[in-house]
């Protein structure tokens, strides 16, 4: 038998407070631990005296957790003890090798400082490799932060294109990035770009705005002012960030580090059925020749080219299914932490 712990607090003693958090710190501890339901033979929580809104095993049922036994009970109260605070005790039988990782969140961090590190992913690639749909689905399944680096340099290529700027004219990008109004907000687990207060989340996917994006981030200027915002953000939280020069630029010292890459024909394939679903008109051979271009801009740029980093793990997903990528970068990671 292998017990797995956990634990997290609550903001307020309220049910949307508690059910919200129980199934973040289950949902964390299933997809570090890699677990089965068939591996679970019961949950225990434990909760502090200021909890009375809603039972945690209840909310653990209600998201899906019931397929093993659920029990919790009641801490003593102890002076100076942290408050509102819901422990866990998962009881497992591992079928292989793999060590329990434990699990403490928000306030709870505190018990356990020597595990409670930040978790940063970075993932490069060129264009199509498919690397923000792992991040997306990476940051999901381990419920961090997805860090979209792109959509930040999609913004201020898209600024200077509604100022009519030639976006490889350095001076004259340099020059605009003081009028650059760039925000990253998170509503519903999503990340939405701000542009000068408007909301371009869906702006800036157009085909357009992906050819100024890669001229504007091979200016210096931009490079320094984004990477800065970058790294603050994940010096502060857990989260997956994709780009090209993550591994080798923004994040040198990530611990965990993939280079995602396919054929150029099947990167523009997967180009062109996304710009179709969107009821956009597109030639294939000019995307692909477009593709082709981008590559070779974006590795052959002096500051910060495209590259992967020595460290890094090359996934190539040509003939790969996201299932088998997601998989694949998992068991690296499990087998680091």
């Amino acid at each position: 038998m292998t017990i797995i712990r956990g634990a997290t607090t609550v903001a307020q003693d309220n049910k949307e407070e508690i059910s919200f958090a129980v199934k973040e710190l289950l949902d964390e501890v299933f997809a570090l631990n890699d677990l089965q339901k068939d591996e679970v033979k019961g949950f225990v929580f434990s909760l502090t005296t200021d909890i009375h809104s809603y039972h945690p095993a209840k909310a653990a049922r209600e998201c899906g957790y019931d397929f093993a036994p659920l029990f919790a009970a009641i801490e003593p109260e102890i002076n100076g003890g942290l408050k509102l605070c819901i422990r866990l005790m998962l009881l497992t039988e591992l079928s292989d090798d793999r060590k329990a990782k434990h699990v403490y969140q928000k306030g709870a961090k505190n018990l356990r400082k020597d595990i409670s590190e930040i978790l940063n992913i970075a993932l490069d690639g060129p264009a199509g490799s498919g690397k923000s749909t792992v991040a997306k689905i990476l940051a999901k399944d381990y419920n961090i932060l997805y860090l979209d680096t792109g959509a930040m340099y999609r913004a201020c290529g898209l600024k200077a294109l509604r100022l009519g700027i030639d976006t490889k004219d350095c001076e004259k990008v340099t020059e605009m990035l003081p009028l650059l109004d760039v925000k990253v907000e998170y509503k519903d687990g999503k990340q939405h770009t701000i542009l000068d207060g408007e909301d371009v989340s869906l702006a800036i996917r157009e085909n357009a705005v992906s050819m100024a994006a890669s001229n504007v981030s091979a200016h210096p200027a931009v490079r320094i002012k984004m990477v800065e915002m970058q790294r603050e953000i994940a010096g502060n939280m857990s989260c997956v960030l994709d780009g090209r020069d993550i591994g080798s630029t923004v994040l040198p010292n990530a611990k965990y580090k993939f280079f995602i890459t396919a054929d150029s024909k099947v990167r523009a394939m997967r180009r062109f059925k996304e710009l179709q679903a969107r009821g956009e008109t597109v030639d294939f051979d000019k995307l692909h020749e477009e593709i082709k271009a981008r590559d070779k801009q974006d590795s052959e740029r002096e500051f910060s080219p495209l590259k992967c980093a020595d460290d890094a793990v090359v996934v190539d997903t040509s003939t790969m299914d996201i299932d088998e990528v997601i998989s694949t970068i998992k068991k690296h990671i499990q087998s680091k932490i």
